[in-house]
């Protein structure tokens, strides 16, 4: 597909009964998620930042992230969001300038947080990042999916009340849906689904285990992993390392996929 249609068939999944968006930390997790049969694929900040070594929470630089992102979008044909985190800059210009990079690389959506390294930016200046990146990939090319750290970072007033005022603005200023991670229990879920008047996403497998069909039930559009299926992937790898140091058996093996099989995966 074409970049337009790719962010059509994005922005139409939110449309829907609701989907699972899986997160891809290289481009071979995500050759296998595409293959597996997934609509579309997002990227994960944690996954790719634990890839290369590094702790999640902006130790990697925006030019390394983007350069992560890119080749992921190269490795396979459906949709890709990208993770942004909170857009690589102090200023909404220069967050603008992220998204029109992560545009030309061929990302068709993308995630902006409304926190930084010292908590939840003012909702005015929030607004404008939004504002900025709207700009920067005008609507119908480029889902934008406002992520808004409340229930994360914490609020001086009532967090659902503040979670559904961001969220507002920010569909009014050009977003296209709202990521609200950090609400694990199902009342507020329930509530932020129906007062927020655009589309809604959570995270599973993060703080909260409620599967997928039972969010959709209460409301959400879009539900993402996060950095969950990587963690996945590194926790397993740990657990075969520590069978190998501890007595060298290879029952860590039980259920993998040839080698054969492997290299079928990723043939063209």
């Amino acid at each position: 597909m074409s970049s337009a249609d790719q962010a059509t068939a994005l922005l139409g999944l939110h449309q829907g009964p609701g989907f699972v968006l899986p997160n891809a930390w290289d481009a071979g997790s995500a050759r296998i998620l595409e293959r597996v049969g997934f609509p579309a694929i997002a990227t994960t900040s944690a996954g790719i930042a634990w890839s290369g070594g590094v702790p999640d929470g902006g130790a990697l630089d925006r030019d390394t992230m983007l350069e992560h992102i890119g080749r992921i979008v190269a490795a396979v044909g459906v949709p890709v969001t990208a993770d942004l985190e909170a857009g690589y800059g102090d200023t909404p210009d220069e967050v603008g300038r992220t998204v029109a990079r992560a545009v030309r690389l061929g990302a068709v959506g993308g995630n902006l947080e409304d926190a930084g390294q010292g908590g939840l930016f003012g909702i005015d200046e929030a607004v404008d990042r939004v504002a900025a990146a709207r700009a920067a990939a005008p609507a119908g090319t480029f889902v934008l999916n406002a992520r808004t750290d409340t229930y994360l970072a914490g609020t001086a007033g009532d967090v659902f009340a503040e979670t559904v005022e961001r969220a507002t603005r920010y569909l009014a200023a050009g977003a296209d849906c709202v990521f609200v991670p950090g609400v694990v229990d199902e009342e507020s879920i329930r509530r932020l689904a129906a007062a927020i008047p655009g589309p809604l996403n959570v995270v599973a497998g993060l703080a909260s285990t409620i599967d997928a069909r039972t969010l959709f039930s209460l409301g959400v559009k879009r539900v993402s992993l996060g950095g969950s299926l990587a963690r996945a992937v590194f926790s397993m790898l740990e657990r075969a390392g520590r069978e190998l140091l501890d007595s060298g058996t290879l029952g860590f093996l039980d259920g993998a996929i040839s080698y054969a099989d492997m290299q079928q995966r990723f043939r063209p």
